[in-house]
């Protein structure tokens, strides 16, 4: 066993192919097979099931990709160490972010830091808040930035930004032409909620809470499981919703979309930047921390 034959195994897992993982590490299809099947001799079982179009790991792969995964980031974080003993900043970093601050916010952070620390390479993996919560918890990924604060006494978490939560509807609704709406007007409408384990969904939930007010009482129509298919039904006349404003500030400044406020609601709430408090950061880890604290307080 070596740590490039538990690189080649991941990635069969999380690409659920051995075709694309060939693809992915430039090795052919019947040399990632030989590299499990050595794997897989060494452990003595199987560790991935065969399927007729996925590759799914058996209870024992799903225990060797967990090992495999921190294996792999120590690594990363030994190389990362070394470099900067020699006065460099290099290496891979993985990080995640929720919905909206993966897919808004880190995206040019890291364009950024990689601006200012070019021979660093860094890995972002997006999921709603829960999972990433899970990820850092498990020592999967280190460093994460979400939509909502968490229960684990574990976690560490810093406010990293404000973000602003607005009822959002379509530019043809009967209320784009208003700027707010009143809570008896809001229950009543088609409304679309994002699923459990959300970030935005958490806060919308204790926002209204403290407000003595709960999403039983609105007329929900769908769920679903990203930002963007939100969005995309309310374009479609599904429903309404309460999403973040940078979420949607394109398709305001488009026209397609319009937002509005609730009477008497502060719908703000904050991005949190997330670590593990009981594990020691990497260099790189540390490095992207302080290069994002300096920038949000810079004047």
């Amino acid at each position: 066993m070596d740590l490039w034959q538990l690189k080649i195994f991941c990635k069969v897992l999380e690409l659920k192919s051995f075709s694309k993982a060939g693809e992915a590490v430039h090795l052919s299809q019947p040399t990632v097979s030989s590299h499990i099947k050595d794997l897989e001799t060494h452990f003595g079982t199987q560790l991935i099931d065969r399927l007729a179009r996925n590759a799914s790991p058996t209870k024992a792969g799903e225990l060797l990709y967990d090992y495999a995964q921190r294996l792999i980031a120590l690594q990363q974080e030994t190389e990362t160490a070394l470099a900067e003993f020699l006065g460099k900043i290099k290496g891979r970093l993985t990080i995640g972010g929720s919905t909206i601050p993966g897919g808004y916010l880190l995206p040019q952070l890291i364009g950024e830091f990689s601006r200012t620390y070019p021979d660093v390479h860094i890995a972002l993996v997006v999921g709603d808040t829960s999972e990433i919560l899970d990820k850092i918890s498990s020592g999967n990924i280190e460093l994460g930035v979400v939509g909502a604060r968490c229960d684990d006494s574990q976690l560490e978490q810093t406010p990293l930004m404000e973000d602003v939560l607005c009822v959002v509807v379509p530019s043809d609704h009967k209320w784009a032409g208003r700027t707010s709406v009143i809570m008896a007007e809001l229950i009543q409408e088609p409304f679309i909620i994002r699923e459990s384990g959300s970030g935005t969904l958490r806060a919308i939930e204790q926002h209204l809470q403290k407000a003595s007010h709960h999403l039983d009482g609105f007329h929900v129509v769908a769920e679903m499981g990203s930002t963007e298919a939100v969005r995309q039904s309310i374009k479609s006349h599904i429903g309404i919703s309460i999403l973040s404003a940078i979420a949607v500030a394109a398709d305001v400044t488009a026209g397609t979309l319009k937002t509005l406020t609730v009477e008497g609601l502060d719908f703000k709430r904050h991005f949190y930047l997330t670590r593990h408090k009981h594990r020691t950061p990497s260099p790189l880890c540390s490095a992207f921390m302080a290069f994002i604290e300096n920038l949000h307080t810079q004047p």
